[in-house]
């Protein structure tokens, strides 16, 4: 299992349109807006770094009105 969590900036006006369509996303386990230097915060839970890649780079950051993502990884310590 990889977990992590993508901080997600949207363009101004944009956040809640593109918070519904991050809910979406499979592995998506779950999304929050949040204030700060992001405006979104969304788990994400799946079986291989593949899925997280693809979760990121295929389906979050291709989502209109996304301008940023930075990803943290969870760690076993």
């Amino acid at each position: 299992m990889v977990s992590a969590y993508s901080l997600i900036s949207a363009e101004p006006g944009k956040t809640a349109e593109v918070f519904k369509k991050v809910k979406l996303i499979e592995g998506v386990k779950k999304t929050e807006a949040v204030a700060g230097p992001y405006d979104i915060v969304a788990r994400i839970e799946v079986d291989s770094l593949e899925k997280l890649t693809k979760a990121i780079f295929g389906d979050i950051r291709s989502i209109p009105g996304v301008t940023n993502t930075t990803t943290l990884i969870v760690v076993e310590l």
